[in-house]
């Protein structure tokens, strides 16, 4: 019989599964190796229409045994538009959720404890891979430019990304551009490509921590991560 968790996390899909994880380890809040360990079970919904389902959410309220739930979602490019959906979704059960986003992230005490977090930081435009461009190491500056102006010019040349996915198409540029090049995102945190403790982390650290009441375990110096394998799962409902 599958464990139930007390603490959920839903994020829109299988890279937002990958990266969460690696991100939160690497500012000192072990996940866990095995599953059966992991401190919050994390789901990919399959999409962002899935994630702003109502129905699909309250099916996700109403399991056994749980009392926190995160969500997790990209912005896009219209914020406020973004969370009035997140919003619409959880009223019925929630009726005095805030009318805007706290730039901190949301965390709502209720008979189940909610949190939102919306990429990259709860008030601008963008996604997942908005939020790995705070990440950026010092003296990125000029790569990161030449990047950008690559996409621009692969995008007159008819490359075929959507305008939306600019960003996608940015850090992907510059990750096939490190040594070594083209890694996925998740294992560019893990392997510190990106500094995943910059200060614009530390918030969504802090407000993963305060949601899912986890304390940080500082490794010991020269301790080794162990490497984990989280395949993407389908949300089962």
């Amino acid at each position: 019989m599958a464990r139930q968790y007390e603490k959920i996390l839903l994020v829109e899909g299988a890279e937002d599964q990958r990266v969460i994880p690696e991100l939160v380890e690497a500012n000192g809040i072990q996940w866990g190796e095995e599953k059966k360990d992991w401190i919050v079970e994390i789901k990919s919904m399959d999409g962002v229409e899935n994630l702003l389902n109502k129905e699909e959410i309250n099916v996700q309220l109403k399991a056994s045994g749980l009392k926190i739930m995160g969500i997790i979602v990209d912005a896009d490019d219209k914020p406020a538009h973004r969370w009035q959906s997140i919003r619409n979704c959880l009223l019925e059960r929630y009726p005095d959720i805030p009318e805007e986003l706290p730039a901190t992230g949301l965390i709502h005490h209720g008979e189940i404890k909610i949190g939102v977090w919306m990429m990259p930081d709860n008030q601008k435009r963008g996604m997942l891979e908005t939020f790995l461009e705070f990440l950026l190491p010092d003296n990125s500056e000029a790569l990161w430019e030449l990047a950008g102006k690559t996409c621009e010019q692969a995008a007159v040349n008819g490359a075929r990304f959507k305008e939306a996915h600019t960003d996608k198409a940015k850090i992907h540029t510059w990750l096939a551009w490190q040594n070594p090049p083209g890694r996925q995102m998740h294992d560019a945190v893990k392997q510190r490509i990106f500094s995943p403790t910059s200060p614009q982390a530390a918030v969504f650290k802090q407000w993963f921590q305060d949601l899912f009441e986890v304390t940080v375990t500082l490794k010991k110096d020269g301790e080794t991560a162990k490497r984990r394998m989280r395949e993407p799962k389908r949300c089962s409902l």
